[in-house]
């Protein structure tokens, strides 16, 4: 019996994995971060949108990366970006799959309520607001209702939300343009 799911596998190639690029074309890379727990269902929908948009074709100045849970080590990373996506889980009250986009400009105004990593995600973005190297930031949110410990499926609302994850990402990217 295989303990580690084939997806699970793959998804490690995403894993704090971006590309090098020169000077010149840095200016214009978007990076789309899935933000979440892998281990704790649908808190993990960010990591699973990453493993969805690995299956599309997206345009060559993108990089995806599943960011775990958001800690400090994501920051020289994201200091390498004009433009970040996040997407990540969010315990909003509203139903379970609802995605919504948001452009915070400031640690303050990221939802209240982020699920499991909600300080250490903040901290991070206030951290590289304070050093100027903050990138443009627009936020996609899944609504979930829980967290389950231990569990790598996603609930049947979370898990259908992704295929709209996953077109709101690609018309997004359509739509950022560089001066």
């Amino acid at each position: 019996m295989n303990m580690i799911d084939d997806d699970v596998m793959e998804l490690q190639r995403y894993f704090y994995q971006t590309l090098e690029h020169s000077e010149d074309k840095k200016n214009e890379r978007i990076l789309v971060l899935g933000i979440g727990n892998y281990l704790m269902g649908d808190e993990g929908v960010g990591v699973h949108a990453i493993h969805a948009l690995s299956k599309v074709k997206l345009p060559d100045n993108v990089d995806i990366m599943d960011g775990g849970t958001g800690s400090f080590d994501l920051m020289p990373i994201l200091a390498r970006y004009p433009v970040a996506v996040f997407i990540d889980a969010t315990m909003d009250g509203k139903a379970a799959g609802t995605v919504n986009i948001l452009y915070p400009k400031f640690a303050a105004d990221f939802p209240k309520v982020l699920s499991a990593h909600d300080v250490g995600l903040k901290d991070m973005i206030d951290a590289l607001e304070f050093k100027g190297e903050l990138p443009k930031i627009i936020l996609i949110t899944v609504a979930i209702k829980e967290m389950l410990p231990m569990t790598v499926t996603l609930s049947p609302e979370v898990k259908q939300s992704l295929d709209n994850v996953v077109d709101t990402v690609l018309n997004l990217l359509s739509k950022i343009k560089f001066s």
